[in-house]
């Protein structure tokens, strides 16, 4: 694997608050909006949305890679992320904190799964790259 990696995406939006705009990444399109709580509407996936879906998204990539490496075997995975959107200190709006909860079913090897969900975060990119404070729970 070449260093850098590059993912390349675009967004493309009319004028107005309210209005949707569609964001495209690989051939992929999605509908986005500000969210009501910020003036826009509710027509599609917000800014927010997507940070969340990043977090966990990137938590559940990487265990995957992790246990498949391992050779850990399990039913399923469930990731949720709740994320807080406040003031920091500078009094600007910023991801504040992120709880993420990840649930694993029908793990083959409970204790060893535990150590991978454990090490996963260290090891992802997006985790490692925010400044989001993340709390995290795992259940098996």
């Amino acid at each position: 694997m070449q260093s850098p990696i590059a993912f390349k995406v675009q967004a493309i939006s009319k004028s107005g608050i309210d209005s949707n705009w569609e964001s495209t990444a690989v051939d992929l399109s999605i509908t986005t909006a500000i969210p009501p709580v910020f003036g826009g509407s509710s027509a599609g996936m917000s800014p927010e949305d997507l940070y969340a879906l990043a977090l966990a998204n990137c938590y559940l990539a990487t265990f995957k890679v992790i246990a498949a490496k391992s050779k850990l075997v399990f039913e399923s995975i469930n990731v949720e992320v709740e994320l807080f959107v406040d003031k920091n200190e500078n009094n600007q709006m910023v991801m504040k904190e992120a709880n993420l909860m990840a649930s694993l079913i029908g793990a083959e090897n409970p204790e060893r799964a535990m150590r991978l969900m454990d090490k996963t975060p260290e090891n992802c990119m997006i985790l490692n790259s925010v400044k989001t404070k993340m709390n995290y729970e795992f259940k098996i």
